[in-house]
């Protein structure tokens, strides 16, 4: 895999899963914007979303076969000011853009595929937590995510809260709903359902092409739950596809857009990554072990904005009212307008900017920060 802007940190220790397996040989990738101060205090961590990676900003290059998610946020003069903050991304365990995952080789030498351990959204955090130490970095200034990054931001200031000085939760929830478990196992089924699934051993077969078709239907059935159903009214409607008819074989436009979106992650993403990082997701619930969901979100010291989308049928905004209501001193739920649902925490950048900034404290004329 070309570098890219990628760095690379390998864990100086196997990594013990919350499942009780062990990861023997762990590497981090991520990526860097802006420089580190003298005292380490202007560090900003940004998390991604299910199949997002570290390339948070910059354009699609070698190495990167996306542009940055959040591109318009990251940079000189944005909301994340990079002549001020330095900002870290890291791709997540399991996943397929440089960090351990199932495309790496286990012990008995064979591609892991679908034998890739259960990771929990904890374990993702612990090993981050080991990036945080290797850059020096004793607090973050601020810890932002949204959706699958929300958790993984959550999770920062559950297990290390005084580490966090700072807390953006978007999109997300305090635990796994029964409907996000069924949109997540459906996903997951019409991956290992697929004959080219090979019991996930489809990396050990050069000749295959693996579930490709699986991993489309899995993103055609999440990318539904991810926009509103006005938008897809408004854009689609019953109409056709251009020069097609759905009685003679052709498509309804929404079937070409949910082909398109299919065809795009394919392209980039691993199937089995794919189901470890979905698996990863539906195992979140900040309350286990720890005495339900108020007693855990009650150990959060950091500043906290909480905010969602109001078109979001994936994770209501009744979540995050719940998460705003349960962690200390956090101001009612923030509420991002966007037609486009879920995905409104990616597309509405100026909305998400102005998040950040409030978030973040003012910039003195020296250049430190003002303690917030």
């Amino acid at each position: 895999m070309p570098a890219g802007r990628r760095k690379w940190l390998h864990l100086r220790q196997p990594l013990a899963l919350e499942s009780g397996e062990t990861l023997p040989e762990v590497r981090l990738a991520y990526e860097t914007w802006g420089e580190l101060n003298s005292d380490g205090s202007n560090a900003v961590l940004v998390l991604h979303a299910l199949t997002g990676d570290s390339h948070v900003a910059g354009p699609a290059q070698e190495g990167h076969p996306s542009p940055g998610w959040w591109d318009g946020l990251v940079g000189p003069g944005r909301a994340l000011d990079t002549n001020h903050w330095f900002v870290v991304a890291p791709n997540a365990i399991g996943g397929c853009q440089g960090s351990t995952g199932p495309l790496d080789r286990a012990p008995d030498g064979k591609p892991w595929g679908g034998r890739f351990p259960m990771v929990t959204v904890r374990d993702t955090v612990r090993a981050e937590q080991e990036l945080a130490d290797a850059l020096g970095i004793r607090q973050w200034a601020a810890v932002l995510g949204g959706s699958f990054g929300g958790m993984r931001a959550m999770e920062w200031a559950i297990i290390y809260p005084e580490r966090v000085k700072n807390l953006l939760l978007l999109s997300c929830s305090a635990v796994s709903s029964a409907e996000q478990l069924a949109w997540s196992a459906t996903q997951v089924q019409a991956i290992v359902n697929d004959a080219a699934w090979l019991d996930g051993r489809y990396l050990e077969h050069p000749e295959s092409t693996g579930p490709a078709a699986g991993l489309g239907l899995a993103r055609r059935i999440a990318h539904i739950t991810y926009r509103s159903p006005q938008e897809l009214q408004d854009r689609f409607a019953a109409d056709h596809q251009t020069a097609e008819h759905p009685w003679y074989g052709g498509r309804y436009a929404v079937e070409s857009y949910l082909d398109h979106q299919a065809a795009k992650l394919v392209e980039r993403f691993d199937p089995a990554s794919y189901v470890t990082l979905v698996r990863a997701m539906s195992s979140h619930d900040v309350g286990r072990g720890r005495g339900g969901l108020a007693a855990a979100l009650g150990r959060i010291q950091a500043r906290t904005i909480v905010a969602g989308v109001d078109t979001d049928r994936l994770f209501p905004l009744a979540e995050q009212q719940q998460l705003a209501e349960l962690i200390p001193g956090a101001a009612p739920a923030r509420v991002i307008h966007s037609a486009n649902g879920h995905d409104g925490f990616l597309t509405e950048i100026e909305q998400v900017g102005k998040l950040c900034q409030d978030l973040l404290p003012a910039i003195g004329s020296s250049g430190a920060a003002i303690p917030a």
